[in-house]
Order: C-alpha cells, then sequence, then structure tokens
C-alpha cells in the first residue's frame, strides 16, 4: 500500500494546488510525516488518511487505492456532502464549473 498510497496523496496535493507543508498544517502533523507518507517510509492510520483524505476533498477509497479516478457518482456525492462546509464560494464556483462545464 505505501508507494501507491503515497503518489495518490502527491497526485492529490498537486490537483488541490497545495504543498505538503499546506497539508501537514492542515491535518495537524509536521511535513516531515506527510513526506515519509509520499515516498511510502510510512503509512498512515486510517483516521489520518481519512484526515488526508477531507483536506484534499477526496475519499479514503482512492487514496488506498479502492476506487479509481473514473467518474462515480455515489462517490462525488458523498466527496461534495462531505467538503461542502469548508468550501469557499470559489471552491463551490470551480466545482459547478467543473460538473456543469458553464465558464
Amino acid at each position: 500500500m505505501g508507494k501507491e498510497l503515497g503518489q495518490r496523496i502527491l497526485s492529490a496535493i498537486r490537483m488541490k494546488g497545495i504543498s505538503q507543508k499546506e497539508l501537514a498544517t492542515i491535518v495537524g502533523v509536521t511535513e516531515g510525516v506527510i513526506s515519509r507518507y509520499v515516498s511510502g517510509e510510512r503509512e498512515p492510520k486510517p483516521d489520518m488518511i481519512a484526515n488526508i483524505a477531507t483536506a484534499l476533498h477526496t475519499t479514503s477509497d482512492y487514496l488506498l487505492g479502492i476506487e479509481n479516478d473514473g467518474f462515480n457518482y455515489p462517490r462525488i456525492r458523498r466527496m461534495i456532502a462531505r467538503n461542502a462546509s469548508s468550501m469557499t464560494k470559489s471552491e463551490k464556483k470551480e466545482l459547478i464549473n467543473a460538473l456543469f462545464g458553464e465558464k
């Protein structure tokens, strides 16, 4: 699980446009801990995987490789429900544009 999990975390970090340090601050660990997760040197506990998934607006299942990137309506719905209250107006607009193709 280590390297695949690390690559998925790294990919989600890049998609969100934040640094490993910013993710570390959000989830309450050091940048070094996130770096070890990304490199596969260390595996996060389940509650940390959930925190990272929430911070990166994805799912634990995606980070663990249980589901892929393909469009999955139930997954998208769960992700939106979990993150909507913490999203900024700008992020909500981006989401609407991504879902409905509006500019």
